[in-house]
């Protein structure tokens, strides 16, 4: 019963933690290998940005992905 009560609580604390939150604006600061989802108008419709952080002295990658509705939230971006 303890194992049964302290797998919901695990479940219930970890569910949120798998939606992706969709920026209006790319993040100035990005750690390497960092995922930011943007939503940009250089993308199709239905497609959003995904930004790859990178080490010093390489570019970002970008590339327009699909985003499953149930896994994105839309979200401002702190400058």
């Amino acid at each position: 019963m303890r194992a049964f009560a302290l797998g919901l609580i695990f479940s219930a604390a970890s569910l949120p933690c798998l939606a992706q939150t969709v920026l209006k604006s790319e993040p100035l600061i990005l750690a390497p290998y960092e995922i930011a989802f943007v939503q940009d108008a250089n993308c199709p419709v239905g497609k959003v940005l995904k930004v790859t952080g990178a080490i010093r002295g390489l570019n970002r990658r970008k590339a327009c992905v699909v985003l499953a509705s149930e896994q994105a939230s839309l979200a401002a971006a702190m400058p």
